[in-house]
């Protein structure tokens, strides 16, 4: 009986603590984000959440966005993908080819460019998955194969003269269908209002469920702090927005990106095979998961949503160039690595690589503002991104403790 009273609390306690670890590393992104924005809204004099700073911040940040939406799911199950930003370049490439040599409509373009990216992620992904080659040297011959396919297509040039309704793709609003009230657009925040509704309906619900299932659950404090913080911040930065020039298109397709992915890897059997695999791969395949199934999946989906933000991309940019894409895997990478995902796999976010992708957003921006010199800029940025994986492994090992 002694034994037996004596053992109870020692396993309950390792629970509680790595309950309390993932919480901290949750809130500690989003407090360094907000740490982030206050410091270079006080060093820029007031200039970083300027309406058109906070448009700029979406526009420029959104190819970092969708790519870190597809890295950290390889991420998770223990790849890399270093080709991406070649990819990038190739697909943009693909698009004005489409639009200005073949003559296609630009929507028909857009397909033929997501249906490159997925026959690439599956050549990628048959290397990767059948054939059994590590994803590092799979994906860095293609970041060599694709940056030359590019140069190739575009014979070093320059592809400009793009539809406007393309270019709108990533540099363009939603129509002022509704006009304006004291200047701010009624559609944007009319969104910011949906938006709110339907973010506390969903966390409330999860929560709810979590209850029933008699499954562990955030206190009432730290739920509808977390609630009001997110609130707040989705009004505030709709406010910006609707005082500049309403809701930029890219907006909403990354708002559809992260509520399907989320609920992809959080509530599909996909994505529990995926957590698993990077958990652990040899339980994985012994409890029936189809690896090479799932990881030729993986590489496909990357394929297309690199394939997307090359559009996004070419479109922003108004024209396809050869060196286009430079360093976005990097940016990615990092964006994941400073949300939260673990470098060994099994751990990580689609909302932890977004925060981490606006992270390197809002230092990219601030640094800008501040005429910091583009060495130095790379230079912190890699020292955030060291940081931050640093504080994840030793956050662990104090777990594990």
């Amino acid at each position: 009986m002694s034994t037996q009273t004596s053992t109870a609390p020692a396993v309950d306690e390792p629970v509680g603590s790595r309950k309390l670890a993932v919480d901290f590393r949750q809130y500690g992104i989003l407090a360094a984000l907000v740490a982030i924005i206050v410091l270079f809204e006080v060093l820029t004099g007031g200039r970083l959440l300027l309406p058109g700073n906070v448009n700029n911040l979406i526009q420029q940040n959104s190819y970092v966005l969708i790519l870190a939406i597809g890295m950290v799911m390889v991420i998770i199950a223990g790849h890399i993908d270093l080709s991406v930003g070649s990819l990038v370049a190739m697909v943009g490439a693909v698009a004005a080819l489409a639009m200005n040599d073949w003559h296609l409509p630009w929507w028909l373009a857009v397909l033929v460019a997501l249906l490159a990216g997925a026959v690439v992620g599956a050549w990628q992904g048959f290397w990767v998955a059948y054939v059994e080659i590590p994803a590092f040297i799979v994906t860095l011959a293609g970041m060599l194969l694709f940056r030359g396919l590019t140069l190739i297509f575009l014979h070093g040039g320059t592809i400009g003269g793009l539809p406007r309704e393309f270019v709108a793709i990533g540099a363009g609003w939603l129509p002022n269908w509704f006009g304006e009230v004291g200047g701010a657009d009624v559609l944007t925040m009319a969104l910011a209002v949906i938006a709110c509704v339907l973010l506390v309906f969903f966390q409330t619900s999860a929560r709810n469920g979590r209850k029933k299932l008699q499954l562990p659950v955030e206190g009432a404090g730290p739920f509808w702090g977390k609630i009001v913080l997110a609130v707040a911040a989705i009004l505030g930065v709709c406010w910006q927005l609707a005082n500049y020039s309403g809701t930029p298109i890219i907006l909403i397709i990354l708002a559809a990106l992260i509520l399907a992915y989320n609920f992809l890897l959080n509530r599909s059997v996909f994505g529990r095979h995926v957590y698993a695999m990077g958990g652990n791969l040899f339980a994985a395949v012994m409890s029936g998961v189809k690896t090479r199934r799932v990881n030729f999946a993986l590489f496909v989906n990357i394929g297309m949503l690199a394939a997307l933000a090359g559009v996004v991309s070419t479109s922003r940019a108004g024209s396809a160039v050869a060196s286009a894409g430079q360093n976005y895997e990097l940016d990615a990478i990092a964006a994941v690595f400073i949300g939260g995902a673990a470098v060994q796999g099994g751990v990580g976010t689609v909302t932890g690589a977004m925060i981490g992708g606006l992270v390197m957003g809002v230092l990219n921006m601030g640094l800008s503002i501040l005429s910091v010199d583009a060495a130095w800029q790379m230079a912190i940025k890699g020292l955030v991104l060291l940081l931050a994986v640093a504080f994840d492994l030793i956050n662990k090992r104090r777990g594990g403790r």
